[in-house]
């Protein structure tokens, strides 16, 4: 679901910048919200991530179906059940790894994940990384592994394994939905697809989760839930596809470089979460390394 630049008419930078600066901050909430929903120890109850999960996705396809009906197509018609599936599974494992993942350090994990899924997927097409994706990968898989080295601040090992396996999701959802001509109608066609599977998850949540009755779960969860859907999630995704119109593909890829470190130093001012140097130095080999995989061959590529 990638676009490059294409100028159907003039529009002011400023209001590119505006926008696409707007649809950053929403995916960064994504992570926020989440762990302020879910995070033990938080001024109120946490909700559970089964119930997270399933009103994210349920109110994510409530607003694509109502961008959808404005539009005037049926978002039925596309999408598909794989992509779906990769993307319940991305927002599922989401979830369930933020009880326990700091917002930056998940963030982090999850933009490796992501390079690394593609990575693979390439060379299973036979395409062969070149000598600065090459670099890059390393580079961001080098921070990785610093990041979750043993150590007092260290991330825990096995939230870290569950979000590895969100990004990789998420992987697969991009690679599922690149042959679509109409990335928002597909959007809202595998958000929908996903409701029911939401509705058993939350039924699976309240029986056996331990989730309990809806008059049970705490309220400022519920808003964090309904807005990471409806907010950071869908219309998140219907500007940045409307956004990606007017940027280059080098552009692209850096300005999502910004979504980890709005995710990290949104956690430390707003939930108090340390800055330690580890988190630093891997900040900076990680955005590096995806910087050179991503961005850099389409600059020399340029020039």
């Amino acid at each position: 679901m990638r676009a490059d630049a294409v100028e159907s008419r003039p529009v002011s930078p400023w209001l590119v910048a505006a926008l696409t600066t707007l649809v950053m901050t929403l995916f960064a909430a994504n992570s926020l919200l989440c762990r302020f929903a879910l995070a033990p120890g938080a001024s109120f109850q946490p909700l559970d991530p089964a119930v997270y999960t399933a009103l994210r996705a349920i109110s994510g396809a409530g607003m694509l179906w109502l961008i959808q009906a404005r539009r005037g197509g049926n978002p039925l018609r596309a999408g598909s059940w794989a992509a779906a599936l990769a993307l319940f599974g991305y927002m599922a494992c989401f979830s369930w790894a933020y009880v326990r993942l700091s917002a930056g350090a998940g963030a982090l994990v999850i933009a490796v994940a992501v390079q690394a899924g593609m990575l693979v997927a390439g060379l299973r097409l036979g395409q062969r990384p070149g000598k600065a994706q090459g670099l890059g990968i390393g580079l961001a898989m080098a921070g990785l592994v610093y990041l979750l080295l043993p150590g007092l601040d260290a991330p825990p090992a096995g939230a870290a394994i569950v979000i590895f396996c969100s990004g990789l999701c998420w992987a697969a959802y991009t690679i599922c939905g690149r042959q679509s001509t109409d990335a928002t109608a597909a959007t809202a066609g595998n958000f929908i697809r996903c409701v029911p599977l939401a509705i058993l998850l939350l039924l699976w949540g309240m029986i056996f989760d331990g989730a309990g009755a809806p008059s049970a779960w705490p309220w400022a969860g519920i808003v964090c839930a309904l807005a990471a859907g409806a907010l950071a999630s869908a219309l998140g995704y219907v500007l940045w596809y409307a956004v990606l119109r007017w940027l280059s593909v080098p552009s692209a890829a850096v300005v999502q470089l910004s979504v980890p470190l709005i995710t990290t130093l949104g956690g430390a001012c707003l939930m108090g979460e340390a800055l330690s140097l580890r988190l630093l130095v891997s900040t900076l080999a990680i955005l590096g390394g995806i910087f050179c995989a991503t961005a850099l061959p389409h600059m020399s590529r340029n020039h």
